[in-house]
């Protein structure tokens, strides 16, 4: 994973509209990236439905959160009606990974995200990093908060 006090590597991926989203889209805010393996599987969609039950209270406390895997915008827009998420999620398909890669959150042997959290600040500096052992398990939303209140 990437090192907390490491510049956050700038990064440009489709979201779930096929609109193209940067880094530098949220200066001036903290941003949560949430590293996850895959849309429509069981763990993925526990997870971003924690997350999108604290959506409002992460924005409250000026952050934002989104979503990434190596699904298509497509795949993701369907992911997103289906759970009735509100949440941006960007495609990290082409060239597979990239940005996950940049980040230390991608698996070869899987050949996917790992279930890893990223908090960026206002001025693009990795503040706190978590990577889970293994893409089964979830982590959770206790973890941003406890996360975000340190940058307090």
């Amino acid at each position: 994973m990437i090192e907390p006090g490491a510049k956050a590597p700038h990064f440009e991926l489709p979201n779930h509209e096929g609109e193209k989203v940067s880094l530098s889209d949220f200066a001036g805010r903290s941003l949560v990236l949430a590293f996850y393996p895959g849309d429509f599987t069981p763990v993925c969609s526990d997870q971003l439905s924690i997350y999108q039950e604290v959506l409002d209270e992460i924005r409250a406390r000026g952050a934002e959160l989104v979503g990434i895997s190596t699904d298509s915008s497509w795949t993701h827009k369907a992911f997103r009606q289906h759970l009735g998420l509100e949440m941006t999620l960007l495609s990290d398909f082409h060239p597979k990974g990239e940005v996950s890669r940049a980040y230390g959150a991608y698996l070869e042997d899987w050949g996917t995200p790992n279930r890893s959290l990223v908090l960026i600040d206002e001025e693009g500096v990795v503040r706190w990093v978590h990577a889970e052992e293994t893409p089964l398990t979830i982590p959770g939303a206790n973890l941003i908060f406890d996360a975000l209140g340190e940058l307090v």
